[in-house]
């Protein structure tokens, strides 16, 4: 049954245009009538990002994963082309760059997460040259490709940060679809593979532990634990690690390893200004209750994607789930009621093992399994579930998420 749609003179303020402000807007129109909506977002863009480690495998077209802002934003909504520098929760106005101020009856922060090159020392200015790479990069992807199709021998190492990450399998996504490439052309036996990662875990929910492992094994990748990138060394092709020894710090000490190839991912952050207006928890996030998404000090004020201090996988499939949660609650708020609907931490993760191949994890809040389809086991790869990760869900967000479309993403009571 469609939302029963509401009557409204409420201005509602979006910060960003990525997938989760384009997708909250679309449901918050499903449900508020002539709702006043601004979504503030700078950039000229919107980016389909799941699909950039296919295109980093050689296995999608990345002109499919990018279109203008104008055409995703939703028609009778305002775009303000500019980014937020503070907001004013108690005046309820926002600043942007250029200095406008933009007052709100309800606010929603979804500007994503800042992605760190900075924190690494040398990473800038050696980003695709020296054979250095990112998935996690638009203009990056395709330079991936390419060093894997033409490498036929040498040292490669894919690194990954201390969580939180946005997509936290991405990582081993690009290991692994490099390392089927190499083995269906009969070279893998000579490329010697690192995965060096800051945590001590291949995958946070330990039911999917063993399948990975074991593609791991199957690709004769070396795990290291505990490593953290620190500095990179393009024109000597070394990548420094410092070691996490879980001892004094004094113990500490860093290793330089050679590559011929190196995918980084950065750390990652919160944007500043959640954190400098006060929005913010310990660690940088919008603290809003995990539940419900709305600010716990501020009751106009909700967050949703990747910069929540919500203890989720920071994933596309959360932000579609929360895109609802916050939709509801609003429109409930302004109907007089309280906000009742409950996002219960889903996250997914498609763990591309191989081409054709997927381990689709879903879980949510406390490691829970929340599986879409009960009677699979998830936990291994799956032909199924190849092909929601590389067909159908590529089309479904242009066409259905970023539109409203809300299948399977009903919100808790």
């Amino acid at each position: 049954m469609k939302p029963e749609k509401i009557n409204t003179l409420k201005k509602v303020v979006v910060i960003g245009g990525g997938s989760s402000g384009i997708g909250v807007i679309a449901s918050i129109r499903k449900r508020v009538k002539d709702a006043d909506i601004t979504v503030v977002e700078p950039n000229d863009c919107h980016y389909y990002q799941p699909a950039w480690t296919l295109v980093g495998g050689g296995l999608f077209d990345i002109s499919k994963t990018r279109r203008a802002m104008r055409d995703v934003i939703p028609s009778g909504v305002s775009w303000l082309q500019d980014s937020v520098v503070r907001v004013d929760p108690d005046e309820t106005y926002i600043e942007t760059r250029q200095g406008k101020r933009v007052s709100y009856d309800f606010l929603i922060v979804a500007c994503g997460l800042v992605l760190r090159w900075d924190k690494i020392e040398g990473l800038e200015e050696t980003l695709g040259l020296n054979g250095v790479t990112s998935n996690y990069r638009f203009d990056l992807a395709e330079y991936t490709w390419k060093l894997v199709r033409e490498m036929q021998g040498g040292k490669a190492i894919f690194s990954q940060p201390t969580l939180p990450i946005k997509c936290a399998g991405a990582p081993q996504k690009a290991l692994y679809l490099s390392c089927d490439h190499w083995r269906r052309q009969g070279v893998l036996n000579n490329i010697n593979v690192n995965f060096c990662l800051a945590g001590t875990a291949v995958f946070g929910v330990p039911q999917f532990v063993p399948a990975l492992t074991d593609y791991l094994k199957k690709y004769r990748a070396q795990v290291n634990f505990r490593h953290n990138l620190v500095r990179v060394d393009g024109k000597r092709r070394q990548a420094i690690f410092a070691l996490d020894s879980d001892s004094d710090e004094e113990d500490k000490r860093e290793i330089a390893l050679p590559f011929d190839m190196l995918h980084v991912v950065p750390p990652q952050s919160a944007p500043a200004f959640i954190a400098q207006s006060g929005l913010s928890d310990g660690s940088g996030w919008c603290d809003v209750d995990k539940f419900t998404l709305q600010h716990k000090r501020w009751q106009t004020i909700f967050a949703v994607g990747d910069c929540c201090a919500t203890p989720n996988a920071k994933t596309l499939a959360a932000a579609r789930k929360q895109v609802v949660v916050v939709a509801e609650n609003i429109a409930a708020l302004i109907n007089g009621a309280p906000p009742t609907a409950h996002y219960d931490g889903y996250g997914s993760c498609p763990l591309t093992v191989e081409k054709g191949k997927v381990v689709l994890a879903e879980f949510g809040y406390d490691s829970k399994l929340l599986p879409t389809f009960p009677l699979l086991d998830n936990t291994q790869p799956s032909r199924m579930a190849w092909w929601l990760k590389a067909w159908f869900l590529p089309r479904f967000y242009w066409a259905g998420m970023l539109r409203g479309v809300e299948w399977l993403a009903k919100s808790k009571p």
